[in-house]
């Protein structure tokens, strides 16, 4: 069950992330990137449940880990600027 859930949510980020990159519109864009942050952070959750619950060892999760906190970090930052140029 995590698995399929983090299978969904990893890919989701992907998917989104490249519709972000087709948007029409800074606003269109600005939201796809808040889904992007929302299934990035649904995806850090998951993987801590298989560290924490399932046994899975950190050292095998880690990098993971740290790759969805800097997609995490990645997006805020881009959504920011672009809300930033958009108020400007």
């Amino acid at each position: 069950m995590i698995g399929r859930q983090l299978l969904r949510s990893g890919t989701s980020v992907a998917a989104n992330f490249r519709e972000a990159s087709r948007a029409r519109t800074t606003s269109e864009f600005i939201s796809k990137l808040e889904v992007c942050i929302q299934e990035a952070d649904e995806t850090d959750l998951w993987l801590e449940l298989l560290r924490d619950d399932c046994g899975i060892s950190n050292e095998k999760i880690k990098d993971l880990l740290l790759e969805a906190n800097e997609l995490i970090s990645i997006f805020v930052t881009m959504v920011k600027r672009s809300k930033a140029t958009l108020n400007s």
